[in-house]
């Protein structure tokens, strides 16, 4: 995607947002419906998969980030209700799955990041969006759990080193009821990342 393509879905799916919590009351409602809409509309007729799929679902979360954020809304605690949206949006077009529920995770970090939230506090949002959907997208609980902690702990590792510390705090113990269990493939990174720093 090019950057006006990116710069377009960022500003499209940040309208949607601010335009649905100025006219309802349920803010999180709001967030759900506006985010699914923004996916969907993202996501609809392509057949984005892999880096592609993740960049548009980065996008959308990003601008939905920054449409909370601008209606002076609480990024952390909106985490939860944008996971369920990210969830709704990617099922009605056939792109469910681990690889969207972690995306969605890591843009939502890293965004909360950019607009000032805490990263660990959205972490544990996106986490219990995952659990609250799961079963909506055909996940258990534990498997939409692990897959968002991974995704929260991808981007926290994109930004820092501190911000991976506070994720990996919250993350590696039970959310809403759900011991979540970090996926192998993200563990290897990390030991990697901790022997670089060590050597």
């Amino acid at each position: 995607m090019n950057e006006r393509g990116t710069k377009n879905l960022v500003e499209e799916a940040k309208e949607y947002v601010v335009q649905a919590i100025r006219g309802v009351g349920d803010v999180a409602g709001a967030i759900v419906d506006a985010t699914s809409s923004a996916l969907v509309r993202a996501l609809k007729g392509t057949r984005a998969t892999g880096s592609e799929l993740r960049a548009l679902i980065a996008d959308t979360i990003t601008g939905t980030i920054q449409g909370v954020a601008q209606v002076g809304g609480e990024v952390e605690s909106a985490a939860s209700s944008i996971m369920v949206g990210a969830l709704r949006g990617a099922k009605q077009v056939g792109k469910t799955g681990i690889e969207a529920v972690s995306a969605t995770a890591a843009a939502l970090v890293k965004e909360s990041a950019e607009v000032g939230g805490d990263v660990g506090r959205t972490a544990k949002s996106a986490v219990e969006g995952a659990i609250k959907g799961a079963r909506d997208v055909g996940m258990t609980a534990e498997q939409a759990a692990s897959a968002a902690a991974s995704g929260a702990m991808i981007g926290a590792g994109e930004i820092s080193n501190t911000a991976l510390d506070q994720v990996r705090n919250v993350v590696t113990k039970t959310i809403s009821g759900v011991k979540v269990v970090i996926t192998e493939p993200f563990r290897s990174n990390e030991a990697q990342r901790s022997q670089e720093r060590a050597g």
